[in-house]
């Protein structure tokens, strides 16, 4: 769907709350749709499509290398994602303090930048295999709001030590958290997804 800054895919949903859906390197709006019909089936679904292409693989911001982000361009997308879902949001009808993120690897990044670059967009977020995209200095307020994160212990494109560090700065700016490893690598498993799903459950509620 057009109209908004992003193209999207947007479901209405038998809940008050919204998974804003952010896909991975190479994906689109509507990759991670069917994950979210199997872990929060009640809830709204608003999936852009990353604006940045890497050759032709869409993107949410730029990266220099493996693990090096492109930090003025990541600012830049996140605020322009940042207008869109406040923009869509309205258009939709939806409560914009019932938006929780969903992402997936460069979605996961984005929306941690989200969480620590604009706060008032999400109430939470289910981070599957991020790190923490930039430093943020002084870090937001984020009482009240909180994080669920999926990591694999042997993941190279997710260092356990950026995960790490992303929890830390979350907790350290208020949010509640629940880091949760996996013997793995980026590939998402089973058990993870269980997890991932009873954490919606508790936090949709």
């Amino acid at each position: 769907m057009t109209g908004l800054s992003f193209i999207h895919r947007f479901e209405a949903g038998t809940s008050s709350h919204t998974l804003l859906l952010l896909h991975g390197t190479g994906g689109n709006e509507h990759d991670l749709v069917p994950l979210v019909y199997q872990l929060a089936p009640g809830a709204a679904l608003l999936s852009p499509r990353g604006k940045v292409l890497e050759n032709v693989a869409p993107r949410f911001f730029k990266r220099l290398a493996m693990g090096v982000f492109d930090e003025e361009d990541l600012k830049a997308q996140a605020a322009d994602l940042a207008r869109f879902v406040h923009d869509a949001t309205r258009r939709y009808g939806l409560d914009a303090g019932k938006v929780y993120a969903l992402g997936y690897s460069n979605g996961a990044n984005m929306a941690a930048a989200l969480m620590l670059l604009h706060p008032e967009v999400l109430a939470g977020a289910v981070l599957l295999r991020p790190v923490l995209p930039l430093e943020v200095a002084p870090l937001p307020d984020l009482t009240g709001k909180t994080a669920f994160l999926a990591a694999g212990t042997q993941d190279a494109w997710s260092p356990v030590a950026r995960v790490q560090a992303l929890a830390d700065r979350l907790e350290q700016a208020g949010a509640r958290v629940q880091l949760r490893w996996q013997q793995g690598g980026h590939q998402l498993y089973p058990e993870e997804l269980s997890a991932a799903q009873a954490w919606l459950a508790q936090n949709l509620a």
